[in-house]
C-alpha cells in the first residue's frame, strides 16, 4: 500500500463505494451447440435482463439459409442420432399456441429465425420477453429441474403454422446450463 495518505484514502473510498453498489451483473447461462454426431458447432450465451432474455448465438458448419431456433422444455441433447427428441417440445408452461405471429400465441419457446451465411456461419442476438433463466417476472423458467435446450431446425419458422411453424427436423441442439 502506498505511504501517501491521500492515495490510501482514495483507494479506501473507491473500495467502499464499490462494495456499496448493488450487484449489477446479470444472471448468465450458456449452451454448447452440437450437431447430430455430438460435435460442437457453436455456442450460445443467455443473459437475463429486466424484461426478458437476450440470447447470443455463434456457430459454424450449418446449412445456409434461414433456420428456426426454439427453446425446448428439457435440457437434453444426448440423442442427436434420433433427432434430439429428448429435448421434448417447446418451453410452454402456459400451453399457448405456437407462433410469434399467432394472435393466440406465442409459446415461451418461440424465437425469431436465424439466418445462416453461405459459408455456414451464423452470429445472432435474439431477445424473448417470454422466458427467464429462473422464472423472473412470471416468465417461463429455463433453469428448472429438467432444464431447457436451444434447438436449431432444418427450415425457417413461419411463426404461425402448428405445431412448429414448418420448421422441420431438429439438426442442432444445445443444453442450457447456468454459469
Amino acid at each position: 500500500m502506498s505511504r501517501c495518505p491521500r492515495t490510501r484514502n482514495l483507494a479506501a473510498a473507491l473500495l467502499a463505494a464499490t462494495l456499496a453498489l448493488p450487484a449489477l451483473a446479470a444472471d448468465h447461462a450458456s449452451a454448447r451447440i452440437l450437431d447430430r454426431q455430438g460435435m460442437e458447432v457453436g455456442t450460445a450465451t443467455l443473459i437475463e435482463g429486466p424484461h426478458g432474455l437476450l440470447i447470443h448465438v455463434t456457430a459454424k458448419g450449418l446449412p445456409p439459409g434461414p433456420k428456426a431456433i426454439h427453446i425446448h422444455s428439457v435440457g437434453s441433447c444426448d440423442d442427436g442420432a434420433k433427432g434430439f427428441v429428448a429435448s421434448k417440445g417447446h418451453l410452454n408452461p402456459a400451453t399457448r399456441p405456437h407462433g410469434l405471429m399467432n394472435p393466440d400465441g406465442p409459446d415461451a419457446g418461440d424465437l425469431p429465425n436465424l439466418f445462416v451465411h453461405a459459408d455456414g456461419s451464423v452470429e445472432a442476438e435474439l431477445f424473448t420477453p417470454y422466458a427467464s433463466l429462473k422464472g423472473a417476472g412470471g416468465r417461463a423458467n429455463i433453469l428448472d429441474a429438467d432444464g431447457a435446450a436451444l434447438v436449431i431446425h432444418e427450415n425457417r419458422d413461419d411463426h404461425a403454422t402448428q405445431p412448429i411453424g414448418g420448421a422441420g427436423g431438429r439438426f442442432f441442439c444445445g443444453a442450457i446450463s447456468g454459469l
